[in-house]
């Protein structure tokens, strides 16, 4: 090209149109535009209602394996507590007699059992607290209120 020669871009597309201006889509009817809203919409409520329910059934196995496991838990650690109250026992026996040595082992014991229990009962505090219906206490709100 001679360099006193201007470079043309007619025939250069950028994208937009490239063969000319675009050819306008057909218009579309207005019923089939709501008839499309209607049908997604009821695709997404039935796909809403299938994650919740997905959702609850795994909920429900994890809380059931939960409690198969927290059982077997529970009786594991109420043998073992068995087991090392038995051995304190024989243990202090020799010491102070084996009347003295279970009243010492249950009085323990208990004191562990009471502090747990107090501790539990905070926490049933706060369980009730958080499912309220009336945060502010303001009115009667509840069954257990009465």
């Amino acid at each position: 090209m001679p360099p006193s020669a201007k470079p043309s871009f007619d025939g250069i597309s950028h994208g937009y149109a490239p063969d000319g201006p675009p050819v306008a889509p057909p218009p579309v009817p207005l019923e089939q535009i709501v008839g499309d809203v209607v049908d997604n919409l009821s695709a997404t409520a039935k796909a809403e209602f299938a994650l919740i329910e997905a959702r609850g059934e795994l909920a429900l196995h994890g809380a059931s394996r939960a409690a198969i496991w927290g059982g077997v838990a529970a009786t594991a650690a109420g043998v073992a507590l068995l087991a090392l109250a038995f051995g304190a026992i024989l243990a202090l026996s020799p010491q102070v007699g084996p009347l003295l040595a279970t009243v010492i082992v249950v009085t323990v014991l208990l004191a562990i059992a009471g502090g747990a229990a107090w501790r539990a009962h905070i926490s049933y505090g706060d369980i009730r607290t958080a499912l309220r219906r009336d945060l502010t206490n303001e009115g009667f709100d509840d069954a257990a209120d009465a």
